[in-house]
């Protein structure tokens, strides 16, 4: 293991150019949200009455809003997890076509978890203010740091949602190329042949009837005039 001798030297290290990120910073204050929501109500989301031993959900005593909650922050939690462990191995994948698929996936899974974020909140919020006031002797900060956090975590994933779509634009298709060979025929083929360039003469044997205009004698290719003859006198 490689220890930094220097401040600047553990600045300019990959763990921590990676931390530095901003999709890093945006997972990870994601991540830490949704863990104070779901474990805010694990530990004091359920409470019993003064005269019933049964635990009941502190907002509105409805269950269903506490295990939307807990089981839909827990699931981002896990989300951020996965992410943050394929970001820090994205240099593996990046010259693979894994990788607009990866970016891809990472967009539309931002996009999803700030629906269900939003849901989430107007849920947990409209249930608080459904609960009566001194209903029970415990819990009201937990639900109260659910419902805060959940929506910082909307905000978190709309910065989620943001990055990966400005990695969608930067990442362009890279073009179809032709290789030096292919382009040089196709060139070669639908180029005219210039007059500078030397002129091919086919190579011919003793036997072929076939010939080159170039080897021709200027006296056979030029017509000469007909000569006038003298007539004697008779």
């Amino acid at each position: 293991m490689h220890i930094p001798e220097s401040l600047q030297e553990l600045a300019d290290s990959e763990a921590v150019q990676f931390l530095k990120r901003p999709k890093t910073v945006a997972r990870i204050f994601t991540g830490v949200f949704s863990l104070i929501v779901f474990s805010s109500l694990l530990t004091d989301g359920y409470q019993n009455k003064t005269e019933s031993p049964q635990l009941r959900c502190v907002l509105n005593s409805n269950s269903t809003a506490c295990s939307f909650a807990v089981a839909a922050s827990f699931l981002a939690f896990l989300t951020c997890l996965v992410f943050l462990a394929l970001d820090a191995h994205e240099v593996r994948i990046a010259g693979t076509r894994f990788k607009t698929a990866f970016q891809l996936l990472d967009f539309i899974l931002a996009i999803l978890w700030v629906g269900i974020s939003f849901v989430g909140f107007c849920f947990l919020a409209n249930q608080w203010q459904h609960s009566p006031p001194k209903q029970f002797l415990l819990g009201n900060s937990s639900a109260k740091a659910a419902i805060t956090f959940t929506f910082f975590s909307i905000l978190a994933w709309i910065a989620q949602a943001y990055l990966a779509f400005r990695d969608l634009q930067n990442d362009a298709p890279v073009p179809y190329k032709r290789s030096l060979d292919e382009g040089g025929v196709v060139l070669t083929t639908l180029s005219p042949p210039s007059a500078t360039s030397p002129v091919n003469t086919p190579v011919t044997g003793p036997n072929s009837l076939s010939y080159s205009s170039s080897a021709l004698s200027p006296y056979l290719a030029t017509p000469k005039a007909p000569r006038l003859a003298m007539m004697p006198d008779s």
